[in-house]
């Protein structure tokens, strides 16, 4: 699934289990980072613009799905997270949660346009071959089954984020997350009387 739909789909999960901003933040990063062996995406595009030669770079499908989407990934990324945490242990196995979450995710909506271009989870990978996961019941990355994830947990967002009177947008801010959410709880029932009060 996309970055967006991860990172919706994370701090939703976040914003039910931790009780303090910084937590609520590393939860969600836990949900996208697995990502970050995608940047090869940047690689390939900017080598080849440079270049000229668009074939001669293919980190991104070399290395996506390789080196950051499995337990030795989830090992570093969330024993990262949790060095920087609140409450350690708590949010160590919801860094956990999140972060395989992401692989249920990319499990099921992550194939690639063709019929027959499934994307699995090398689960072991890098450090050894197995095991891998594949479902070839997977469906494309951008069909219509992952449009309506994104619209529902999009929509379910908003809500919670009326109801608490904390935003996902609050990684950019203070300020763009308090006049986000007042703009919401003037525009949503449920978001008249906010349920929790705005952490210092």
């Amino acid at each position: 699934m996309s970055p967006s739909t991860h990172f919706i789909a994370s701090w939703l999960v976040a914003s039910a289990t931790t009780d303090n901003a910084r937590d609520r933040k590393l939860v969600t990063l836990a949900g996208v980072l697995p990502d970050l062996d995608g940047l090869g995406m940047v690689v390939d595009v900017g080598g080849g613009w440079i270049t000229g030669n668009y074939e001669a770079f293919n980190y991104y499908h070399r290395y996506h799905h390789y080196l950051t989407h499995g337990w030795p990934g989830a090992l570093v990324i969330c024993g990262i997270l949790t060095l920087f945490a609140r409450r350690k242990l708590r949010t160590a196995l919801l860094c956990l949660l999140t972060f395989h979450l992401h692989l249920l995710c990319d499990l099921i909506g992550s194939r690639g346009p063709g019929p027959e271009d499934f994307w699995p989870i090398l689960y072991s990978r890098p450090l050894f071959r197995n095991p891998v996961w594949i479902w070839h019941g997977q469906w494309p990355l951008y069909g219509w089954q992952n449009g309506v994830i994104f619209a529902v947990l999009f929509l379910l967002a908003l809500w919670v984020s009326a109801r608490k009177g904390v935003s996902f947008l609050e990684f950019f801010g203070r300020r763009v997350d308090s006049t986000f959410v007042k703009m919401l709880q003037k525009c949503l029932p449920a978001g008249r009387k906010p349920a929790v009060v705005r952490e210092q």
